[in-house]
């Protein structure tokens, strides 16, 4: 098990350019499997997760071809149906959360898929249902098998379209029935779907081959199947999350840092809700300065109760943000509840950031208040165990910005998000030493 061992209270300087986005990635990587052509996708983080889903992909027969570190090839003319019987690629769908959406286009495209518990960060309880009840919606059945643990999905005679209304606005399960629909027999309706940029950026990949799809950007989204689609070429946004957390970062170690190329658009409310946190940030064209500041305030609402950031659907902020804010009022000054609704163990690492000297209430599963001093009690350095992506990132921006040097355990799951961040934040000033145990 890898750590970091970091040096705190080093302020940055220089420009971040944010990689690809890890969750498009996952989403349009499995959409090559919808056709034999060719596809091409540019802009791909080098991360952990991408890696092992490549791999799956690579197993399961599709043809790979790397062009350079951030641009491959998919080719899926060549599918070994048998595997998903396997040991091997049960194994796989374990390692990583977005393997569960290889499901969809296979479906669509050969009319049977199996689905083993994807594995992914533990930060609480993720139900599959909404992804299930579309595929029951548009044709398909499936059987549990106890012994493997797994779902068989089977469409023999093809799926057919359908209305579909979403029990929740789920992205991965707008993602998996939006791929399932572009290939099934008639008009689905998809009501409540996600309408992240993502899933947008899904539609228009899938658009570009050949696919009919209606409503792209909306929470109402209208399919015509068609029997076939082609090859393309596909270059992947930003990283609205890195953004989030390089803008966090910046704020939490008193530094002045230039975001370049964020993909300012698809960022929705996040650049506001840190304004209203007190970072200071000039945003200029596709750019963001933060800028250097001793102290940044909390606003309250207009009637003065204390300030509330929770999660929500497109443009609100991504759960995946949360965490970044959570960390960085514990040194603004005033109060401030983080409110995360969608996972229930998501908070749970502030025990950590109270050890360190963060003034924080933990109210239950979901809500954490934030009394922040102002840089009063700056942050002890401490011994850490990064127990998801977005938690060890918060835990990263804590210990830079902390008294002391601490260490940071199990910093796979920060790799499974975040390319060479050690590497990256050095080259602007910081002490990162990477280990391995």
């Amino acid at each position: 098990m890898s750590s970091f061992i970091v040096e705190g209270g080093r302020r940055l300087k220089g420009s971040l350019k944010p990689l690809g986005a890890k969750n498009e990635a996952l989403e349009v990587i499995c959409a090559t499997l919808l056709t034999p052509e060719k596809v091409t996708i540019s802009n791909i983080p080098d991360i952990d997760d991408i890696r092992n889903l490549v791999s799956l992909l690579a197993e399961l027969g599709v043809k790979i071809t790397t062009i350079d570190h951030h641009t491959i090839t998919f080719q899926a003319d060549d599918i070994n149906l048998d595997y998903l019987e396997s040991y091997e690629f049960r194994l796989k769908m374990r390692s990583l959360r977005g393997s569960v959406m290889v499901a969809g286009p296979l479906l669509a495209r050969f009319g049977k898929a199996v689905l083993s518990r994807p594995g992914g960060d533990r930060i609480g309880r993720r139900r599959l249902d909404t992804h299930f009840l579309g595929w029951k919606k548009l044709g398909a059945e499936f059987d549990y098998h106890s012994e493997t643990k797994t779902y068989n999905l089977h469409a023999q005679n093809g799926l057919r379209g359908a209305y579909i209304l979403l029990d929740e606005a789920s992205v991965t399960g707008t993602a998996n029935i939006v791929m399932a629909s572009v290939l099934a027999e008639g008009e689905t309706t998809i009501y409540n779907a996600a309408c992240e940029p993502y899933v947008q950026q899904l539609c228009r990949m899938l658009v570009n081959m050949g696919a009919q799809i209606d409503g792209i950007g909306s929470n109402l989204l209208r399919i015509k199947g068609v029997n076939f689609l082609k090859g393309t070429s596909h270059t992947l946004l930003p990283d609205m999350i890195e953004v989030g957390s390089f803008i966090g970062l910046a704020a939490m170690t008193q530094s002045d840092i230039l975001l370049e190329n964020v993909g300012m658009i698809d960022l929705g409310i996040m650049p506001e809700a840190f304004r209203r946190l007190g970072v200071n940030m000039v945003c200029k064209g596709d750019d963001i300065h933060i800028k250097q500041v001793e102290i940044y305030e909390i606003e309250s609402f207009m009637d003065g109760s204390i300030m509330t950031f929770a999660d929500a659907t497109w443009p609100g902020l991504s759960p995946d943000l949360l965490s970044i804010f959570l960390v960085v009022a514990t040194q603004a000054r005033g109060s401030v509840l983080i409110h995360q609704k969608m996972f229930e163990s998501r908070l749970f690492f502030v025990d950590k950031l109270i050890e360190m000297g963060a003034s924080i209430i933990l109210c239950d599963p979901h809500r954490a208040a934030v009394i922040g001093a102002g840089r009063f009690n700056f942050l002890r350095a401490t011994n850490m165990v990064s127990p998801d992506i977005r938690a060890g990132i918060a835990m990263l921006i804590a210990a830079m910005s902390a008294n002391g040097t601490s260490v940071i355990q199990n910093i796979g799951q920060i790799d499974r998000g975040y390319q060479r961040i050690d590497e990256r934040l050095n080259a602007l000033g910081a002490n990162i030493i990477r280990t391995d145990d």
